[in-house]
């Protein structure tokens, strides 16, 4: 396997809340997303989510409280949790998440924003 810069693969695409592939470990993939403004209330309830936060400041709400989450940081999501994604201010926020293949992108739900294929780049 080659090294993979993380910033130059954000430069491949702009669309935002639409994950991206950029490596797969076993069963494991690693993608990355450009995010802004509030995603969708939904959880997973057989797979935890991991989130680094690359650029910007992530906000992850959940049902009982909310995380502020700060570029360099990570943040995991426990399955079964619900939880909604919003970026601070409005900002564009870019991500990289560690999860099982299996997750579903919405989760439970199904919205507008939900994306089944993620593209590999």
């Amino acid at each position: 396997m080659e090294k993979i810069n993380i910033k130059e693969k954000f430069k491949k695409f702009s669309k935002q809340w639409h994950p991206h592939q950029i490596a797969e470990v076993d069963d494991m993939q690693v993608i990355i997303a450009k995010i802004q403004g509030e995603f969708v209330w939904h959880k997973h309830d057989n797979e935890d989510e991991l989130f680094q936060v690359i650029k910007g400041t992530l906000i992850m709400q959940y049902r009982d409280r909310i995380e502020e989450v700060h570029e360099g940081e990570i943040i995991v999501v426990p399955k079964g949790v619900e939880h909604c994604p919003l970026t601070k201010n409005n900002e564009e926020v870019h991500v990289l998440l560690f999860e099982k293949k299996s997750v579903a992108h919405t989760g439970d739900v199904v919205h507008e924003k939900t994306v089944s294929n993620y593209p590999k780049i």
